[in-house]
């Protein structure tokens, strides 16, 4: 432990789920850590089970107001972070659909949250980054923008798409800057964003059955994946994809 010695970390959507199991393994690996999440009790209660290594910021990505005055009170604060993991997003279970039948408010939501809140996360860490030696982006992607997994999820799959493809842009468009941007594509996991699936078991089975390794994802196993890309030992790593997925993209 300690690869991330020296370094401050905002992880997005980290009061819950896969975010804040991310925060918590970066604060185990001695990095200063920023709960970023738009429930506030959420990431205030994550900031306080860390102590005195990480501290709560409320931030709207999909308002880029709320974005830049978080990056702004964050280097005024002398917390202008060198990684960030854009990992906040929905997936809107019995209002995405297949694409005849998506209700045009559902795909805009989606795109806002996940799509646009993504740009906004990177322009506004990349302008930070620009101000100081660089840093380590790292966006969480999906199966569904690479495959047919999400048939049925027709906006949430258009914006995992359009993060894998973003990430790729800015990592050429900012390598010269020092500046990396990766993508962690995990498999299904199991967090409190997909109760719907998981309280289902002919879905939840139907899903595991095309996981060659047999059994769902948990933060846990991308957890790892994240600490190589924001520490030194990623440096030559950006643009670059990397399926934790269980062997679904194998398939």
């Amino acid at each position: 432990m300690g690869s991330l010695r020296g370094k401050t970390a905002l992880v997005t959507g980290s009061g819950s789920g896969i975010g804040r199991g991310i925060a918590e393994r970066f604060v185990r690996e001695q990095a200063r850590v920023i709960i970023a999440d738009r429930d506030e009790d959420a990431a205030t209660a994550v900031a306080a089970s860390l102590g005195s290594a990480a501290r709560a910021v409320v931030v709207d990505i999909s308002d880029e107001a709320s974005v830049a005055a978080a990056f702004d009170d964050l280097a005024q604060a002398g917390w202008a972070p060198d990684v960030v993991v854009a990992n906040a997003g929905v997936q809107l279970f019995g209002q995405d659909a297949k694409a005849a039948e998506l209700d045009l408010s559902v795909w805009r939501r989606t795109l806002d949250i996940n799509l646009t809140g993504t740009f906004l996360t990177i322009k506004h860490a990349v302008r930070s980054m620009l101000r100081g030696e660089g840093g380590s982006i790292i966006l969480t992607g999906s199966p569904t923008g690479l495959n047919g997994e999400g048939a049925e999820f027709t906006a949430y799959s258009a914006t995992k798409a359009g993060i894998h493809g973003l990430a790729r842009t800015v990592a050429a468009a900012y390598a010269k800057d020092n500046i990396r941007v990766n993508t962690v594509v995990p498999a299904y996991t199991e967090t409190s964003l997909v109760t719907t699936i998981t309280d289902d078991a002919e879905a939840r089975a139907a899903i595991i059955g095309r996981i060659p390794l047999g059994r769902a994802g948990a933060p846990r196993d991308v957890e790892g994946i994240m600490v190589f890309l924001a520490s030194d030992d990623g440096a030559f790593a950006t643009g670059s994809l990397f399926a934790v997925d269980g062997g679904m993209s194998t398939l």
